[in-house]
């Protein structure tokens, strides 16, 4: 009898690991609809031949990552519709938002993670979608918050291979120098070419890729992660900057809130920069117009007289965000994008704004995807 019920129970959890296998291996594609039109909010000077800068703030949500062709898709419609208003040439300089390579961990996954509730649940899908990556990562994970490091953590060697092939594809189709935002992964680094993870600490990173779609030097690391991400995003040391040469001229990028700190604009103009893109992200239903939080657990640089609640987290990014405000940046010209849409309940709240010659220049409205864009 002992045998017939081993047998038994035996025969019951190979079928039940046989269906879970075959669950978690389906992918069926999900329905898809998604507004491909955009705004130009904002278009400052005159076209001339020393190119342009410009800022692109996508509206987007997790359908739209359900594959790399459909964010591929919407993306490209975008840069499309710039270049039928004739805001593409070879000097173009286009900057997309913080995190929208980080969002390609949910690629290819089950319709029930794009239709949960909540980003918790989105997330517990995830990780049963996939238990060897999601077990694998949960095991190199590091830090307190283990969870959301193995969550980043476990498809990166996708993320990092479908964000060259998104957003360097995005750079050589339209024959623009495109800051593809940021996206989170492990020790990232350009090696012969190619964007490639590590196996240590996470860190959010942006890469610019050239008009031939090649990336120019390696990642630029964030430096100051808000608190919020503070137990999983590793801080990059303070003196990591770097800048690129782009047609348009010396590009540097600050990640976020690291566009907070004075001496980031002055290590940019010792290094001759004279474009500054910020791609940058502000969560939550009305973050934009709520009390500032201050400098979100890092110490308030000397120079900044501000204090949590003087002012509205959107008045604190166009305070605080130098770009080519003298005497602070010598750049001649700078953008911050943020990124809207809702990832479940987290909605993305941030708006746009440019400065050109000390002088900024926003987006009245807050909602839908827009264009914003200064001749140099």
């Amino acid at each position: 009898m002992r045998k017939l019920l081993y047998l038994f129970f035996s025969m019951a959890l190979v079928a039940a690991l046989t269906t879970y296998a075959m669950w978690a291996a389906d992918r069926p594609a999900g329905h898809y609809l998604s507004d491909l039109r955009i705004k130009l909010a904002v278009n400052q000077g005159t076209p001339g031949d020393r190119g342009n800068l410009l800022g692109i703030q996508p509206e987007l949500f997790p359908t739209d990552y359900q594959s790399s062709a459909r964010l591929h898709r919407k993306l490209a419609a975008y840069l499309q519709q710039a270049r039928d208003q004739g805001l593409l040439n070879e000097k173009t300089v286009v900057v997309l938002p913080e995190h929208v390579g980080t969002w390609l961990m949910i690629s290819g996954e089950k319709d029930e993670l794009y239709q949960a509730p909540t980003l918790a649940e989105a997330m517990n899908w995830l990780a049963a979608s996939n238990p060897l990556l999601f077990a694998r990562a949960w095991l190199r994970a590091k830090g307190e918050q283990r969870l959301d490091d193995a969550y980043l953590r476990m498809k990166a060697k996708a993320m990092a291979k479908d964000y060259q092939a998104l957003f360097g594809g995005l750079a050589k189709e339209f024959q623009v120098t495109l800051v593809a935002g940021s996206i989170v992964l492990p020790e990232p680094s350009i090696r012969d070419g190619r964007l490639k993870p590590g196996s240590g600490a996470l860190f959010n990173s942006s890469v610019v890729f050239g008009r031939d779609g090649v990336p120019l030097g390696q990642p630029q690391r964030q430096m100051h992660p808000i608190f919020d991400q503070q137990g999983v995003i590793q801080a990059e040391d303070k003196h990591a900057i770097q800048v690129v040469d782009t047609p348009a001229g010396r590009l540097g990028i600050l990640i976020g809130s690291d566009s907070w700190y004075p001496g980031n604009y002055r290590t940019l103009d010792e290094q001759g920069a004279q474009l500054v893109a910020v791609p940058a992200q502000v969560i939550g239903q009305g973050a934009w117009d709520k009390p500032w939080r201050g400098y979100k657990g890092s110490s308030t640089p000397g120079s900044v007289s501000l204090k949590p609640g003087d002012l509205s987290e959107g008045q604190a990014w166009h305070r605080l965000t130098l770009t080519a405000q003298p005497p602070s940046s010598r750049a001649i010209a700078g953008v911050s994008v943020f990124m809207r849409g809702q990832f479940w309940d987290k909605p993305s709240t941030g708006r746009s704004f440019l400065s050109s010659n000390g002088q900024q220049f926003a987006d009245g409205e807050a909602r839908g995807a827009r264009l914003l864009n200064v001749w140099l």
